[in-house]
C-alpha cells in the first residue's frame, strides 16, 4: 500500500513573491494540506523586516497530483488575488529543456554535458546552437542536435529570427549563453526574459565588454572570477545568478589568466544553470534570491 501511495505522489517546486504580510506562510501550508501536499523544504527570505518583500521556495509532494493540479491552480490563483502575490509552480519530473549557443570555445560546453552525465545537471540538451562548426563533432556524438547558423553584423536579424524559430520549435526552457560570442538584439532578449543565462569572463561590473582579461592584466588584478547572469538589452547588466573568483599575482602572464578563468567559468556558468533548473532563482528588480 505505502508504495501504491509513493508512486502516484508528485514533486512539486512553488516559487512566490509578494510584500511581505502576515499569514503567507500559513495561507500555503493550509493550501497545499487541504490538497494531499506534504511539504519536505521550505525556505524563505524578506529583504526588510518592515515593508520589505517576500519570497518563499517550497517543494512538497501531493498525491494524485494530475487529478488535482487544475484546483490546485484555482486556489493559488485565489490566494493570488486575496494576498496579492506572484506564484508559479513547476514539476520536478518534467525536465527543463536546454539550449546551448556557443561559438569557439567549447569548455563552458563540454562542462554542462558533463554534469548531465554524472547526474549533476537534471535537465535536456534540446539544441546546441553555433556560429562556427568547430565544436559540431563534439556535439553531434553526444547526439544531440547541432545548428549551424552563421550570424554576423549584417544578417543578424535574419539569423536572429531563425534562432526563435529553433527555440520555439524544439520547446526550449532555458537558453544557456556558454561562451557565445555575439550581443544579441534587445528584441531577443525580450522574447525570453529571465529565460536567457550567460557566462561573462569577469568578475561583474568590472572589466565589462570585450577582452577583459587582457584589461585585468594591465590593471595587475590580484583577483580574476567570472559571473553567470540573466540576459537582458543591457550589456552585462542582467541580474547576477552566481560568481566567483581567484586569487592570481604579478607571476602570472595573461595566459595564466585565460586558463585560470576558463576554469572559474564553466564552474560559474554550470551552477547557475543548475540552480535555475532546480526553480532556485527568483528575480527582483536587477537582483536575484537564490534558494541555494
Amino acid at each position: 500500500m505505502y508504495q501504491e501511495e509513493v508512486k502516484k505522489s508528485e514533486r512539486v517546486r512553488i516559487l512566490i513573491s509578494c510584500q511581505d504580510q502576515p499569514g503567507i506562510v500559513a495561507a500555503v501550508s493550509q493550501l497545499l494540506f487541504q490538497n494531499g501536499g506534504n511539504i519536505v523544504q521550505s525556505d524563505q527570505h524578506t529583504t526588510d523586516p518592515i515593508g520589505g518583500m517576500f519570497f518563499m521556495r517550497i517543494e512538497a509532494d501531493i498525491q494524485d497530483f494530475e487529478l488535482h493540479k487544475q484546483k490546485i491552480a484555482q486556489d493559488f490563483q485565489q490566494l493570488s488575488e486575496r494576498l496579492n502575490i506572484n506564484w508559479r509552480m513547476e514539476q520536478a519530473s518534467k525536465k527543463k529543456r536546454l539550449a546551448i549557443f556557443v561559438s569557439k570555445e567549447d569548455h563552458c560546453l563540454l562542462e554542462l554535458l558533463w554534469q548531465q552525465k554524472a547526474g549533476h545537471l537534471d535537465a535536456e540538451f534540446a539544441i546546441v546552437v553555433s556560429n562556427h562548426r568547430d565544436i559540431q563533432g563534439i556535439v553531434e556524438e553526444m547526439g544531440i542536435p547541432f545548428h549551424y547558423v552563421p550570424v554576423n553584423s549584417s544578417n543578424k536579424k535574419e539569423m536572429e529570427s531563425l534562432q526563435i524559430e529553433l527555440i520555439q520549435k524544439n520547446n526550449v526552457d532555458i537558453i544557456v549563453l556558454a561562451r557565445y560570442m555575439q550581443i544579441l538584439s534587445p528584441e531577443f532578449t525580450k522574447t525570453f526574459p529571465n529565460q536567457i543565462i550567460n557566462i561573462h569572463h569577469s568578475f561583474l561590473p568590472a572589466f565589462i565588454g570585450a577582452n577583459p582579461y587582457a584589461r585585468a592584466y594591465y590593471r595587475g588584478v590580484k583577483l580574476i572570477g567570472a559571473t553567470a547572469h540573466y540576459v537582458t538589452d543591457e550589456l552585462d547588466e542582467g541580474p547576477i545568478i552566481e560568481q566567483d573568483v581567484q586569487r592570481v599575482n604579478h607571476r602570472d602572464q595573461l595566459e595564466d589568466l585565460k586558463k585560470i578563468g576558463k576554469y572559474i567559468e564553466r564552474t560559474v556558468l554550470a551552477q547557475a544553470v543548475k540552480w535555475h533548473v532546480e526553480d532556485r532563482v527568483l528575480t527582483y528588480g536587477n537582483k536575484t534570491i537564490v534558494f541555494s
